[in-house]
């Protein structure tokens, strides 16, 4: 599996497969489909409870023998939708698995940019990343643009991934090997999905890397509002992160840094209910609290916060760089 040329039979050697998640996407998944290269052996379209019935239009008017249509009996939200297609695709024996929605604004000609690091050795995953251009971003819209900002740097806190921007873009690439050990009955089925697979793909040590890209913004109605996800995401964020530091730092290893946060949050907690304590008083009785006090107060915050840029430091340096699907059997 080196590289994406034919063989001499005219096949290719790494058989990619597309998944698109169906919900009233009838306006533009054909063209979607038209554009998606012949590179591809495979293309789900995942029919989530659509009230349009895209599967039903799909199969009445594409004519390509690639594409298999595939039908959830109730909505179950982009993740439910990719979850089956990542089940599909892995029974059909495909190598890699790229993720493609089917409102236009992915262009399926950035397909091989996404799936080269991952064919190359590089990578386990593949996602976007609408920010390397900044000639690009002013085109998005402000809200959104604020509201990636916000989820970018509470996703790197969860899911361990401090090299990545964007988390909420949803085209992505997966190896095969890779997605089989995702357990998917845990994994968010919402909006929630993008950056939940990133908390999964971390627990697992697989290779993450960012694919420049640039987004188009035409009449499509996204479905995903910043406002009313932000105070849920936070909520999930903080659970995945407080499991992230269960599963790497306690149950499958332990470090220096294990010591660091615990001992560091610690400090800070004592001098800041110390010095509290004593402010309070001094503010009640008049009296000036003395310099040796403040210093009490000041000296475990300080060291406390050392203890936790030190963690921090380590954590960034633990990005995962051995690709998952390279040590183990497919």
């Amino acid at each position: 599996m080196d590289n994406m040329g034919n063989t001499a039979s005219g096949s290719f050697l790494v058989k990619i497969a597309v998944v698109i998640p169906s919900y009233k996407v009838t306006k533009h998944i054909l063209d979607v489909i038209a554009a998606i290269g012949e590179e591809v052996h495979r293309i789900y379209i995942v029919d989530d409870c659509c009230p349009d019935r895209s599967g039903e239009f799909v199969e009445q008017h594409c004519s390509d023998s690639r594409v298999v249509v595939l039908r959830n009996e109730t909505n179950q939200g982009v993740g439910g939708a990719m979850m089956a297609g990542y089940k599909a695709a892995i029974e059909d024996g495909m190598d890699i698995i790229v993720k493609i929605d089917g409102d236009g604004q992915m262009d399926p000609a950035l397909l091989q940019a996404f799936v080269s690091p991952i064919v190359s050795g590089e990578a386990d995953y593949a996602k976007g990343n609408r920010f390397f251009d900044l000639e690009s971003v002013r085109t998005m819209p402000k809200r959104r643009l604020f509201g990636n900002a916000a989820l970018s740097f509470m996703t790197k806190l969860s899911s361990g991934y401090w090299n990545l921007f964007d988390p909420t873009n949803g085209y992505t690439a997966i190896h095969a090997s890779v997605a089989k050990y995702l357990p998917f009955e845990k994994i968010s089925n919402r909006y929630f999905f993008e950056t939940d697979m990133l908390f999964r793909l971390n627990t697992l040590g697989a290779v993450v890397v960012d694919v420049p890209m640039v987004a188009k913004y035409a009449d499509e109605v996204s479905n995903l509002k910043i406002t009313k996800i932000m105070g849920e995401f936070l909520v999930k964020h903080v659970r995945n992160f407080f499991k992230r530091l269960c599963y790497n730092y306690y149950l499958r290893g332990m470090s220096l840094a294990s010591i660091e946060l615990p001992l560091g949050v610690l400090l800070v907690l004592c001098g800041a209910f110390f010095g509290a304590g004593h402010w309070i008083e001094s503010a009640q009785t008049g009296v000036s609290t003395a310099a040796g006090t403040v210093m009490i107060s000041a000296v475990p915050i300080i060291l406390g916060v050392q203890f936790i840029l030190s963690f921090i430091g380590y954590d960034i340096a633990s990005v995962p760089t051995r690709p998952f699907h390279r040590t183990k059997l497919k």
